[in-house]
């Protein structure tokens, strides 16, 4: 348990560091399920066919995306609230990130990987790590009770 009730430094960096890195992915999420071809081949610099691409996944991969995005930065603010929610958050963001994973680098891997080469494979990577770091900080804290 901190001491006296007190919020640890570390949260604070962690969580903003979170809701900043999230907010990332909402954004490239939100506007690319608003169809903003503007966003999406000016700001993201998709080409037409990587658009078309992106606008076609099945509906358990559009879930899957919306628990990944969505669930990560919910437990981004959670962590921030201190809320030992912020676990289980982050674990539903790990199912979702899970199901796209498959759909992009498992069902479509060829089709992906020539339409966007192989760099996204590696962000896909970081995008782990980072979810997996977040997971188990947050679980920590919980642990420790900071998280209530």
């Amino acid at each position: 348990m901190t001491e006296a009730g007190k919020t640890p430094w570390h949260l604070w960096v962690v969580g903003i560091l979170a809701v900043l890195w999230n907010l990332i992915a909402v954004t490239d999420y939100t506007f690319a399920k608003m169809k903003s071809d503007w966003y999406m081949s000016e700001v993201s610099g998709f080409k037409p066919e990587q658009i078309e691409w992106l606008y076609s996944f099945p509906l358990w991969a559009n879930i899957g995306w919306a628990f990944g995005v969505w669930g990560s930065f919910a437990g981004s603010l959670l962590l921030l609230a201190r809320s030992r929610h912020a676990v289980t958050a982050f674990m539903i963001s790990a199912a979702g990130l899970a199901a796209m994973t498959a759909y992009q680098f498992g069902l479509k891997k060829d089709e992906f990987i020539g339409l966007f080469g192989s760099g996204p494979m590696y962000f896909n990577i970081v995008i782990w790590v980072i979810l997996i770091a977040l997971f188990f900080y947050a679980r920590r804290q919980a642990a420790a009770g900071v998280l209530r």
